[in-house]
């Protein structure tokens, strides 16, 4: 599964180092990951993605006492490799319409 997170504190001056210490745990967690400046995506099983979510999740609470997180998940059993596989397809697709 993929999922897609964006954890912060709300109410918190340290907004950056709050995040920062969200993808320290990301990097951490060996899972297969991508941080842009929206979100943070990582590949894993339920379990494991969810526990990192949990983690940074818990990391970011240790800056303020309230935190926002917003989580997209693309489930689906038996597929790895769709972190860079998904837009592999795209650019593949982008190429063809590009070629017409």
């Amino acid at each position: 599964m993929l999922v897609a997170f964006s954890v912060a504190p709300s109410g918190s001056e340290s907004v950056h180092d709050a995040v920062a210490a969200a993808v320290q745990v990301v990097r951490e967690s060996g899972l297969p990951k991508r941080t842009d400046a929206m979100f943070t995506t990582i590949e894993g099983d339920w379990d494991e993605c969810m526990d990192v979510v949990r983690r940074a999740t818990e990391a970011v609470g240790r800056f303020g006492n309230r935190v926002s997180l917003v989580l997209k998940a693309d489930i689906r059993p038996g597929h790895t490799g769709e972190l860079t596989g998904k837009l592999d397809r795209l650019e593949a697709a982008i190429d063809r319409l590009e070629a017409e």
